[in-house]
């Protein structure tokens, strides 16, 4: 696929010249489902864009270590690159995506990039140690920790939602976060930066996403208390909330009839490719953001402001 045709936000045109039929204003995509969660990207149609060949490093990241957790694909996959191409190392970790992580180490390889990466679940406090004890024994140091893993159920109703659901999205988006970053933690200096990921869905409330915003609420208050808890020592803690990024995430839960939409009552009236929340790590991870700790960024086309 053309990425300068779709480019400039056009993905609008690109579809109708392709026969899609839509009455949405700017499709991300036609119908489509998975059936496992957290998604496969390289069954997806259209393929996200994870890079922006425009965007030249300069640098920001320069020898420094990141673990970004889902790195593997979406907006994970994304900011591995941008990180790459700030001259990161990057140790990536994912659950089961042997494809989309083997992949992006590919890609990585060929921007002459450095990634590890690691296979396991990180809802066991266990392989959490792990991540962090093979990442020294690499690397020697951590210096970024992107939060990123989580996993999201469509049901329409609270009662729907199963015990074994509930827990489950629960020790992922939490307690996995919870697990890696206190693992990290004591090899955290100063200058360092931990990067969290919440969603739009928090700020608006799905209804058919309940326990899914949940725990990215409960996301928001973790990343403020740890801000404050570590300012002293100089350590950022910030997290993103993005909008609808055309992710594996997002057929892997949503029936397909909804896919077409996803985004649409957004203020710009469309989803998002991941590359366009690529800058937004860059900003958190480097010195750019220095004097920014505690803050949720909203990078979700206008559908919340404020």
């Amino acid at each position: 696929m053309d990425f300068d045709y779709k480019f400039g936000n056009n993905y609008y045109k690109y579809y109708k010249d392709k026969g899609v039929k839509s009455t949405v204003y700017n499709i991300l995509a036609p119908e489509q489902s998975q059936n496992d969660q957290p998604g496969m990207e390289y069954l997806m149609n259209p393929l996200p864009i994870f890079d922006n060949p425009n965007y030249k490093g300069s640098e920001k990241l320069k020898d420094k270590v990141a673990i970004i957790t889902g790195g593997d694909s979406g907006l994970g996959r994304a900011c591995s690159i941008a990180f790459i191409k700030e001259k990161a190392k990057v140790v990536i970790v994912y659950y089961d995506e042997d494809k989309d992580a083997y992949d992006t180490k590919e890609y990585i390889n060929k921007l002459g990039g450095e990634c590890h990466l690691i296979k396991g679940d990180l809802s066991k406090h266990d392989f959490c140690k792990y991540v962090v004890n093979t990442t020294i024994k690499k690397y020697g140091k951590i210096d970024i920790l992107v939060n990123n893993a989580g996993v999201q159920y469509q049901q329409d109703k609270l009662e729907n939602i199963s015990d074994e659901q509930f827990d489950k999205t629960m020790k992922v988006n939490i307690y996995g976060l919870f697990y890696l970053t206190k693992e990290a933690l004591p090899y955290l200096k100063s200058g360092s930066s931990i990067i969290n990921l919440s969603s739009v869905t928090t700020f608006y409330g799905d209804p058919q996403l309940i326990d899914y915003v949940t725990t990215k609420g409960a996301i928001v208050g973790f990343t403020r208390a740890l801000a404050r808890n570590l300012a002293l020592k100089n350590i950022r803690v910030n997290a993103i909330a993005p909008g609808f990024f055309w992710t594996p995430l997002q057929p892997a839960c949503w029936v397909k009839e909804k896919i077409p939409s996803l985004g649409s009552d957004a203020a710009m009236a469309r989803g998002a490719m991941p590359y366009e929340l690529a800058p937004t790590f860059v900003f958190l991870a480097s010195d750019d953001s220095s004097y920014v700790t505690g803050q949720i960024l909203h990078n979700n086309g206008g559908q919340v402001m404020g």
